[in-house]
């Protein structure tokens, strides 16, 4: 079988779309600053205004409800800010919200949201973090009783997770939060433009979304803050964005991800369709000529690109590295840092062994994956699986 080169780390990042890179080459063209009066500023910002409401009507969102940032972890520390307002800094933050000293999140989020609120623990503000089953679904109970003891200012929790893909109820998290008067945060990185949303139909306060995880470009991201939502500022020193966010818009950017929503609008439930099919078919072919294999995330509220496989008797980091070789690129949960090896924290929070997390690979596909792609990983990954296993100090036992 001839070598080829087969991209599976789409929720690392995604490539741009060819339409996307169109509106790129177009928007080149636009050098003015949004915020100035003349006719050069005024063609690039009627170009981020119409971009904003592209953007927002995908979501079921007002235009003014959408901030343009660098990224889904700068809109996500955005809303962990609000936390930083009230231990001190005087900003339009109710008192209500201010006086409140408890926030609620998920031992499965992203390291951009566990990082944050390990700052507001250090700082004195109490972080309670929900368990989660060994599907990585949220433990609802838990929300239930935290909420019930009251002071809780923000419940943040993940709609689809990077690593094994499951789905959260974020409608049912979002309305029981609201019924003791906490606020909503969801980091949608991973689900806007993947799966069907509406922030009026979901309840949340805020939304994280970002544009190079559906085909834009790097660098540009969003945050939906719903009218009446407190809000004080991560990034001050400008009236740009209402004033939320301080700093020139990336007027290049947020044109290319307005364009790479408009493409989420006609091809994402295609996609969705096919993605299912090549994970069905990767999977059969996985434990069809693999022993010891297990897979994790939920069943079927996962997304459609993603897989997540543990292999025992295996390492992840030597997979990965064996098939980059074969040209295959998926990544894995663990972290290399200091000459150490941390298993994913995702993983190990669903109740998986160290030894298990260590051995486990992601696979995440998206709109160019084809059948021989598939067939390809398949055919290369069991031979990889033989090799690593055969010289891994790791036991064999599944």
């Amino acid at each position: 079988m001839k070598k080829h080169k087969v991209y599976l780390d789409h929720n690392a990042t995604t490539p741009l779309h060819p339409e996307v890179k169109k509106s790129l080459l177009m928007a080149m063209k636009v050098f003015g600053n949004p915020s100035s009066l003349h006719q050069f500023g005024r063609q690039a910002k009627a170009l981020v205004e119409k971009a904003r409401e592209n953007i927002a009507s995908f979501i079921g969102a007002h235009h003014e409800e959408i901030i343009f940032v660098g990224s889904g972890s700068e809109a996500n520390n955005s809303v962990i800010n609000l936390l930083y307002c009230r231990a001190g800094n005087h900003c339009r933050i109710p008192n209500s919200i201010a006086q409140k000293k408890r926030i609620i999140t998920t031992k499965i989020e992203h390291p951009c949201i566990l990082e944050s609120v390990g700052c507001l623990a250090e700082a004195g503000v109490a972080v309670i973090y929900l368990e989660v089953d060994n599907y990585g679904k949220v433990n609802l109970a838990q929300l239930q009783d935290e909420l019930a003891k009251g002071d809780v200012v923000l419940v943040s929790v993940m709609m689809a997770n990077n690593e094994i893909g499951t789905i959260q109820d974020i409608k049912k998290i979002a309305e029981i939060t609201r019924q003791h008067g906490a606020l909503f945060h969801t980091d949608a990185v991973q689900a806007v433009g993947k799966i069907p949303l509406n922030v009026l139909d979901l309840g949340a306060d805020y939304l994280s979304f970002s544009a190079h995880k559906i085909y834009g470009p790097k660098g540009v991201g969003a945050l939906y803050i719903r009218k009446g939502a407190p809000f004080c500022p991560f990034i001050r020193g400008g009236h740009q964005e209402r004033g939320r966010r301080a700093g020139t818009e990336n007027t290049l950017g947020i044109i290319g991800f307005a364009r790479a929503i408009e493409m989420r609008k006609l091809e994402m439930q295609a996609e969705s369709k096919k993605l299912l099919l090549l994970k069905k078919k990767l999977r059969q072919g996985i434990e069809k000529n693999i022993g010891a294999v297990s897979f994790n995330g939920h069943p079927e509220d996962s997304l459609s690109g993603t897989l997540n496989v543990s292999f025992a008797g295996a390492e992840g980091e030597s997979i990965l590295l064996y098939l980059d070789m074969e040209g295959i690129a998926v990544s894995t949960g663990s972290a290399c840092a200091s000459g150490s090896l941390d298993p994913s924290h995702v993983l190990l929070a669903t109740g998986i062994p160290q030894e298990k997390a260590h051995g486990s690979i992601r696979i995440s596909m998206g709109r160019d994956t084809s059948v021989e792609d598939v067939d390809y990983v398949i055919a290369k990954l069991t031979k990889v699986i033989k090799r690593v296993r055969e010289i891994s100090s790791v036991p064999k036992a599944g």
